[in-house]
């Protein structure tokens, strides 16, 4: 019996698009979902109240991170991740396959794993599948993602195949040290770049090892979103129809729902939070930088449309002083409203799917948002 169930429960007649119910040891939810990221046990600024006033069923953590400090044995130690940070909810870590290929300019990939250097202290360090899952094990996550190679973009055909081979092997690999299934959840993760040969080779491998569910990686990573959309409009089909899909590293509210609509279950990004602690916020009709000078005197809501606690209670004029003087509840307040409204975006988008009209709120969102316009600035 797998630790992560995914039950389908409508298909929107109007998109494909997918309502499901993903099960996990510590809860249920509903997808399309948005997952908050909590790198280092912590989804920065907010507490694990915070996150459960607003609607997260789930957040990430990341293995890689969590490893340098404090440390897996800390953390099991704590009586895993869950308690070690007070969240009753479900949790996912990333294998820290991204972090290795993303942070250190010093590596060497092997068949073994990984050789690098600690992007802290310089330190030399090795990463392997069955390290990856040993540490995952210790943080007792409900979601534990296979580790994998993040080929960059653009990277040339010879290199993507024998990336996607490695990955394969790798996932085989992962399956085998997982110590725990009865109670964790392994998802592998399907690769190949924009070549569709190659993404419907990865699909075949993976699909083939029966993971409790399914990402799709490599995307987001600099490639246009025309150029996305169109990978996931040939891979997403390729994937069990009775299983999570997880398009990894998304969260632009345009994505998110280009990906709904090609039967993506679940996103996650650092987009909300990032950008939040620069100002930048999330509103109904666009992207607002609320540290601008026009703001100074302006005493309404960041989005007199939403209605979460930040936009209840506080104004632009209020928040812009905040962040001018780098005062921390300043990027706690544009913090807690984007992961506010991205959660709030997937609740209409899974509406919009019961009521088999999410194109219709597609084109309404991107037209209200300003994504239609030729200048529209995105994230």
């Amino acid at each position: 019996m797998s630790a992560i169930t995914y039950e389908l429960i409508k298909t929107c007649k109007q998109t494909g698009a997918r309502l499901g119910k993903v099960t996990t040891p510590h809860g249920t939810f509903e997808t399309p979902i948005f997952m908050p990221v909590g790198t280092l046990a912590t989804v920065k600024t907010m507490s694990p109240e915070d996150l459960k006033e607003m609607g997260a069923d789930i957040i990430l953590s990341n293995t890689y991170h969590l490893w340098l400090r404090p440390g897996e044995d800390i953390v099991e130690e704590a009586g895993g991740l869950h308690k070690f940070m007070n969240w009753d909810g479900s949790i996912l870590t990333d294998s820290g396959g991204f972090q290795v290929f993303s942070l250190s300019d010093l590596r060497e990939i092997e068949e073994s794993g990984v050789h690098f250097r600690n992007h802290i202290s310089g330190e030399k360090l090795f990463l392997s599948p069955e390290k990856a899952m040993r540490i995952q094990n210790s943080l007792g996550s409900d979601i534990m993602m296979a580790f994998d190679e993040c080929p960059p973009y653009p990277a040339e055909h010879k290199y993507m195949k024998d990336s996607v081979e490695r990955t394969s092997r790798w996932a085989e690999r992962c399956l085998e040290a997982h110590g725990r299934p009865d109670a964790q959840g392994l998802f592998g993760i399907v690769q190949g770049g924009e070549y569709e040969d190659l993404r419907r080779l990865s699909a075949q491998d993976l699909t083939s090892m029966d993971f409790a569910g399914y990402a799709i990686g490599g995307l987001s990573v600099g490639e246009p979103k025309d150029v996305m959309n169109k990978v996931l409009d040939f891979t997403t089909p390729l994937l069990p129809n009775d299983k999570a899909r997880y398009l990894m590293g998304v969260g632009s509210p345009d994505s998110l729902i280009d990906g709904a609509i090609r039967g993506i279950d679940m996103f996650d990004c650092v987009l909300p939070t990032r950008i939040a602690r620069n100002g930048t916020c999330m509103t109904s009709n666009g992207r607002l930088v609320v540290r601008n000078a026009k703001y100074a005197r302006d005493f309404t809501p960041i989005d007199p449309n939403c209605d979460c606690h930040v936009c209840r209670n506080y104004t632009r004029a209020y928040i812009r002083h905040l962040i001018k003087c780098s005062e921390t509840f300043g990027f706690r307040l544009t913090t807690y409203h984007n992961l506010y409204f991205l959660l709030k975006l997937m609740r209409q988008v899974r509406k919009a799917i019961k009521e088999d009209r999410l194109g219709d709120f597609r084109e309404e969102f991107f037209e209200q948002y300003g994504f239609n316009k030729p200048d529209a600035k995105n994230f």
